[in-house]
């Protein structure tokens, strides 16, 4: 046990930046993913009239990690359901990939108005520790809400650098399980791939960090499983980031 947690804290104090992914990690915001995702596709379903409805398995084997509108087309895939595009700003109310993707952003942001944003206490101690050792630190999320995530839950001022899915679909680059989005965060902090440490919770995420030259995957098990998590490509596994302390 002594050796496994020796060779973890090594694997971090020897890097230059952290790159952290955001819900699941830093907050605990997946659970109302997870939520928004369920309303969502409960009441299209429903709708729809379609004989399978969600199944908490398909938030893990779909949608976790990725950008929004991929999450919806890939759930949409394992349904057998083929639905139009839509305009990026498609009214929630409409029935295409962009508008149930827009109603379930209205439906996350719905929920995080109401009761807030509390930090994991793990994450927050962890981020202490990094920046007391010199660590440059960045937020790299799939979600578009990320700056208003870390406002909310007071972690704004940590991350000099945030690349969510706003800025990705600027720049043009792929999402998770692609490495670019980790790359440009990489360079923005002006680190070298080989001098970063990843921190993901989703397996997509785990797959961009283990796909991206990086000097370790951080895997935080907030409910994907450790074997998981190690079979996409984690360094190690953890249950929380304090751990590592």
């Amino acid at each position: 046990m002594t050796d496994t947690r020796a060779t973890q804290k090594t694997a971090w104090t020897g890097a230059t930046a952290l790159l952290f992914d955001l819900d699941g990690v830093l907050t605990p915001t997946a659970v109302v993913h997870e939520q928004a995702w369920q309303e969502l596709f409960d009441g299209y379903l429903a709708e729809a009239g379609h004989p399978d409805g969600y199944q908490e398995s398909d938030y893990f084997d779909h949608i976790d990690g990725k950008p929004r509108f991929d999450g919806v087309r890939d759930f949409l895939t394992s349904r057998g359901i083929t639905l139009p595009e839509g305009p990026t700003d498609d009214d929630p109310a409409n029935t295409s990939v962009q508008g149930l993707g827009n109603r379930k952003n209205r439906i996350f942001n719905e929920i995080v108005d109401a009761r807030g944003v509390e930090p994991y206490v793990g994450s927050v101690r962890f981020i202490h520790a990094a920046l007391e050792l010199g660590l440059k630190l960045a937020v790299v999320s799939s979600s578009r809400n990320a700056p208003a995530v870390l406002k909310a839950a007071g972690l704004d001022g940590y991350f000099p650098v945030v690349v969510d899915g706003q800025v990705a679909a600027a720049v043009g680059l792929p999402g998770k399980p692609d490495p670019a989005t980790f790359r440009y965060a990489a360079e923005l902090l002006d680190v070298p791939a080989e001098g970063c440490v990843v921190v993901e919770d989703a397996v997509s995420g785990v797959q961009a960090g283990s796909a991206g030259n990086f000097r370790a995957v951080i895997g935080v098990d907030r409910g994907a499983g450790h074997q998981t998590l190690l079979d996409a490509g984690a360094t190690f596994v953890v249950d929380d980031l304090d751990e590592l302390l």
